[in-house]
């Protein structure tokens, strides 16, 4: 719920999220409660909120599909996210719901789109394999008939836009039907047959070789190109990532789309993340796999404001130390050095050092309520 709350405080207009099943996250503690609250909070702020309820069905999933849907028509969620055709049929013959395609669907060209939208599909994710050219293309085709989004953030997968059976296959997990094990990002090497004990490095570096590991996708400098090409609704990619990086990468999104600030991928820099590609939209030059799976970042965050002077420690700092502030609103970016900290006790001390504990600083600005703390690198 934090999380939820954490992307639309900086800058979200719609969430996406999915229960503890029929999602490609099924791993989700998400219950129906919290997804009735979770709706009443994205409406209460004018907002929306989108289920996904994409996953690969099969005939036993339908019955209790029927039913999770119409709970989601009762509580008043504005869309829900399908992939199958049968989920489609199903949700259109059931209930009043919007439906979005789901990137899983693969559309890739215009003909499909248009299909989509004579069944009554109102948004269409596209397939993240798409082109400038082809999203344009769509969009033209389509012509107002529905909205047009695509994925410009996050984490990309190595086979076509999440159709993988690499999990299921090694770990007996199903991908798509949220269950990815996400093996493209392991390390792998060599076994000759009559020296079972004797590995053999596939060398890319010293720290080993990620042969299917992809590099994060990046698009925050394209924004005027993606709007002209007929795209309305920019996604990012931030499952089971943290509260900070949630609400990093939505407030520099935001800002790029609203054109009130400059050097923004040296702010989504300062999240954590692998080497940038700009994906397939720019052509295939801007080869996809990146050697280490080590994320990196310019900044690490160090702090959660409780209130003006208050703070939940999440990585160590010290009196000295020159902070930056991520905020919602005017702070941000604002730059001060620590002056003084105070533990629980009230004690004066040079150092915070232990994560969850709640810490009290100096700070020439009024810090509000979930802004966040970092330090460069």
């Amino acid at each position: 719920m934090n999380k939820l709350k954490l992307a639309l405080l900086y800058g979200a207009d719609a969430v996406y999220l999915g229960g503890s099943k029929f999602g490609m996250r099924s791993t989700a503690i998400v219950n129906n409660e919290f997804l009735k609250e979770a709706v009443e909070l994205v409406h209460s702020l004018g907002k929306k909120v989108y289920i996904a309820v994409n996953i690969f069905a099969r005939n036993s999933d339908f019955d209790e599909i029927k039913k999770y849907v119409k709970y989601l028509e009762s509580i008043k969620v504005d869309a829900v996210i399908v992939s199958d055709l049968g989920v489609m049929r199903l949700v259109l013959e059931n209930t009043k719901l919007e439906i979005h395609v789901s990137t899983q669907a693969n559309v890739l060209n215009k003909y499909t789109a248009s299909e989509y939208v004579k069944l009554g599909a109102r948004r269409i994710i596209l397939a993240r394999e798409c082109s400038l050219t082809e999203i344009k293309e769509i969009a033209a085709h389509v012509g107002g008939k529905c909205d047009i989004e695509i994925f410009v953030h996050g984490a990309m997968c190595v086979s076509y836009s999440g159709r993988c059976m690499l999990s299921n296959y090694l770990t007996g997990r199903e991908s798509n039907r949220g269950e990815c094990a996400h093996p493209c990002r392991w390390k792998y090497a060599l076994v000759e047959e009559k020296r079972p004990d004797q590995y053999f490095p596939i060398e890319e570096d010293s720290h080993g070789t990620y042969i299917m590991n992809s590099k994060d996708l990046c698009l925050i400098n394209h924004i005027d190109e993606l709007v002209a090409a007929g795209v309305t609704s920019f996604k990012i990619e931030g499952r089971n990532k943290s509260e900070y990086y949630v609400a990093a990468v939505t407030s520099a999104y935001r800002r790029a789309i609203d054109k009130t600030t400059v050097e923004l991928l040296t702010e989504i820099n300062k999240t954590s993340h692998r080497p940038w590609t700009t994906g397939f939209v720019f052509g295939k030059n801007d080869h996809l796999y990146t050697k280490t799976a080590d994320p990196k970042s310019t900044h690490q965050v160090v702090a959660q404001v409780i209130d003006r002077e208050k703070v939940s420690l999440l990585n160590v700092f010290s009196v000295g130390d020159e902070l930056e502030i991520l905020s919602p609103s005017e702070n941000h970016n604002k730059t001060f050095t620590v002056t003084s900290i105070k533990d629980g006790t009230n004690q004066e001390i040079t150092r915070a050092n232990k994560a969850g504990y709640i810490y009290y600083i100096d700070c020439p600005f009024i810090l509000h309520p979930d802004e966040f703390l970092r330090i460069k690198k």
